[in-house]
């Protein structure tokens, strides 16, 4: 099963990021590695995918829905072990009631100098979720109809730590608005899903 790929990051990217990623050569930024992980599980017989709520503090992602994961650490032996040990610390799902189910396509996000890898997991019972105070405000546990109904994308002007007013395109989810790398990886999951028709 192939992935979509950065065909379906554009769809929700905002304009800047697709010119800024035209020119830019991310190589020679050195940039720094992190992992995220799409849990979906079932919930009321309803597929649904784990969110969260960044805390507001000083930085470029205060306060902004995401994904859980985090930075690779020099322990870590790749990138899903990453996903999968940030998914434990951040929502406290065990790592070992995960199955990964596949590696998405990498996001590189200007503002923090990341790339991204994203994983898909699945549990096959809903977690008992146990946030981390310090990383996580909330976690947001979306049904995956949510995700792939269109109504559910806009156009929205927002204010950023490095933009004024700028017209971003985003996903408006249990009331919350999604929008740049994480609205930019589940672009692709959504694409992914309505490829192979799961729901």
């Amino acid at each position: 099963m192939s992935v979509p790929g950065e065909t379906s990051h554009y769809i929700m990217a905002p304009e800047m990021r697709k010119k800024e990623l035209d020119k830019v050569k991310i190589d020679k930024l050195n940039p720094r590695e992190a992992a995220v992980m799409m849990l979906c599980y079932p919930k009321n017989q309803i597929l649904h995918l784990a969110l969260i709520l960044r805390p507001t503090y000083e930085g470029v992602h205060s306060g902004q829905i995401a994904l859980p994961g985090g930075k690779v650490e020099k322990e870590d032996a790749n990138y899903q072990e990453t996903a999968l040990r940030e998914t434990w610390e951040e929502i406290g799902v065990e790592q070992q009631t995960v199955t990964v189910v596949k590696s998405l396509t990498r996001v590189y996000i200007p503002p923090s100098n990341f790339w991204v890898y994203p994983f898909l997991g699945y549990a096959n019972e809903q977690p008992k979720f146990e946030r981390q105070i310090e990383e996580v405000d909330k976690i947001i546990e979306i049904p995956l109809t949510d995700l792939l109904d269109e109504s559910n994308v806009f156009l929205k002007k927002i204010t950023t730590s490095y933009a004024n007013d700028i017209e971003v395109p985003c996903f408006k989810l249990d009331g919350y608005t999604v929008w740049g790398a994480t609205a930019m990886m589940l672009s692709e999951l959504k694409s992914l899903f309505k490829s192979v028709k799961v729901l």
